[in-house]
Order: C-alpha cells, then sequence, then structure tokens
C-alpha cells in the first residue's frame, strides 16, 4: 500500500511553500518515469526504480535530490501502479467486447 501523508496547520507561508515544492517534485518523478515506460518498450518496475536514482544524480534536475529517496521511490511505485491499471484495464475491455460479439 502506497500512502503520502503530509500535516501542516497554521504553517508559515515558507512551510507551505516546501511542502507545494515536494508535491511537485514527487508529481515530476511520477511523470519521467511514466514516459520513461512509453519511450522503452519492455520496461520493468526496477528500471523506474533505477531511473529516480539517476534522476536525483542528474545535474539538470538538482532538485529531485531535495526529495528524499523514499519519496523518490514510492513516486515510481505510483507510476508503476499506474501503468499496471492501464493494462488491467485494457484486458478488461477486450475481455466485455469478445463477450458482447
Amino acid at each position: 500500500m502506497l500512502v503520502v501523508e503530509a500535516k501542516l496547520k497554521n504553517g508559515t507561508p515558507e512551510q507551505y511553500q516546501k511542502l507545494d515544492e515536494a508535491i511537485r517534485t514527487a508529481q515530476f518523478v511520477r511523470n519521467k518515469c511514466v514516459k520513461y515506460w512509453i519511450e522503452n518498450k519492455g520496461t520493468a518496475r526496477n528500471d523506474l526504480q533505477k531511473l529516480c536514482a539517476a534522476l536525483a544524480k542528474d545535474s539538470t534536475t538538482p532538485w529531485v535530490n531535495k526529495l528524499n529517496s523514499q519519496a523518490r521511490q514510492s513516486s515510481a511505485d505510483r507510476a508503476w501502479a499506474s501503468i499496471s491499471r492501464f493494462y488491467a484495464n485494457c484486458r478488461d475491455s477486450s475481455i466485455r467486447k469478445i463477450r458482447i460479439s
């Protein structure tokens, strides 16, 4: 199970800004993973995990390294979950089409 949680009550504008940055960075990592899967046929779940480490070390994306490794890995897991759900939906719709015909 994936859990993303942050609690901030009566925070300062700076704290809210930091939280927004973390959310945008996690979304960036997830989108990069999905894009990598689209562009590289045969991509496995482990490849997305490796991509997270590469993004953290990349000099063109220094903000990714500010997000801790567990949060980056969670973003890759969320990307893989959406990819798996995509395949499941495609498989289910093709089964329904066969039954209808």
